[in-house]
C-alpha cells in the first residue's frame, strides 16, 4: 500500500509542491471546476507531475450546481440523484473523464449522491441510468469510474454496481464517510464490496449524535475508523491501492495532521502481518 494525499488542481495545473511537502510521490488530483477540464490545463498537469516526481492514482470531479454535504439538503443536491441537475452534471463528469484520461489517472472518482435505498423507488432506475452513462463514457476512454463512498450504504452501492454492469467500475473507499453519515461500519463494508475497493480516503470521523447533523471528522486516529484493524483488514482482503490522506480543515493545523498521519500510516503498514 503506497501513501499519498489530496492534492487540489489549481496554478493552471502546477500544483504538485503539496505533495512533495510531506515527502510522497502519489495524489488524487481533485477540483470542482469544470472549466479547468482543458487540454493545455492538463498538458500542463502532465509536465508538472512529472518533473515533481509524482503520480496521479485517481482524478476526483466534481459538477456544478448546489452541493450540500448535509442530511437536510444533501439529498436534493448532491450527485446524480437530484433530476434538476442530472443531465447537466453527466456532461461536466464527461468533461472529467476526458481530463482524467489525458493526464493519465486511472479513473474518474466523485460522489453520486444519495441513492434511493429502495430499489423500486421511481428514481432508482434513472439514477443508474445516468450513472452507467459516465461509466460507458469512461470505458471508452480506457479509464475506470468510482464511487466515493458517503451517501449510501454499502448494499446499495453494491447493488448500484451490479445494476450498471460496465466491468470498469470500483470504489474509492472514505471509511470516515460511512461513520459520519451513518451509513455503515468501515471494516464490515469490506465484506459487501471489498472486491470493487480501488484506493482509499484515510480520513476518520464520529457517527451521528443527533438524526439532523452528519458526525463530525476527526485527525485520523482519533475517531471511529480504528485503522490499524481497518488496514489489516483490507490487506486479508488483497487489497494493495492507495491510502490517500484527506484532512478536512485549513491552515497549519491540517498541514501538522497530514504530517502526523504519514507517520502514523507508516508505523501502521510496518506493524501489520
Amino acid at each position: 500500500m503506497q501513501i499519498g494525499v489530496i492534492n487540489t488542481l489549481k496554478n493552471g495545473g502546477e500544483c504538485f509542491d503539496h505533495v512533495a511537502q510531506f515527502g510522497l510521490n502519489v495524489c488524487q488530483l481533485q477540483s470542482w471546476d469544470v472549466d479547468l477540464a482543458s487540454p493545455d490545463i492538463a498538458d500542463a498537469v502532465v509536465k508538472s507531475s512529472s518533473a515533481a516526481d509524482v503520480g496521479i492514482c485517481g482524478f476526483w470531479g466534481g459538477y456544478p450546481g448546489p452541493s450540500n454535504f448535509n442530511f437536510r439538503e444533501g439529498p436534493v443536491t448532491l450527485g446524480l440523484v437530484p433530476q434538476e441537475f442530472r443531465a447537466q452534471r453527466v456532461e461536466a463528469l464527461k468533461k472529467w473523464a476526458d481530463f482524467a484520461s489525458r493526464i493519465g489517472a486511472p479513473a474518474l472518482i466523485t460522489h453520486c449522491g444519495f441513492i434511493p435505498e429502495n430499489m423500486t423507488d421511481p428514481e432508482f432506475d434513472p439514477v443508474v441510468e445516468a450513472i452507467a452513462e459516465v461509466a460507458s463514457y469512461c470505458r471508452e476512454r480506457h479509464i475506470e469510474f468510482w464511487f466515493e463512498t458517503g451517501q449510501e450504504t454499502p448494499v446499495v452501492l453494491l447493488r448500484t454496481i451490479e445494476r450498471i454492469g460496465t466491468g470498469n467500475l470500483g470504489i474509492n473507499l472514505d471509511p470516515a464517510n460511512l461513520l459520519m453519515y451513518g451509513k455503515g461500519n468501515p471494516i464490515d463494508s469490506l465484506d459487501v464490496f471489498g472486491e470493487y475497493v480501488r484506493n482509499i480516503h484515510v480520513k476518520d470521523g464520529l457517527c451521528p449524535t443527533d438524526g439532523d447533523n452528519l458526525g463530525e471528522e476527526v485527525q485520523v486516529g482519533q475517531g471511529k475508523v480504528r485503522f490499524p484493524k481497518f488496514l489489516q483488514s483490507l490487506r486479508n482482503i488483497g487489497f494493495d491501492g492507495e491510502l490517500v490522506i484527506e484532512r478536512e480543515i485549513s491552515g497549519e493545523k491540517k498541514v501538522e495532521d497530514i504530517r502526523q498521519t504519514v507517520q502514523n500510516l507508516r508505523k501502521w503498514l510496518d506493524d501489520l502481518k
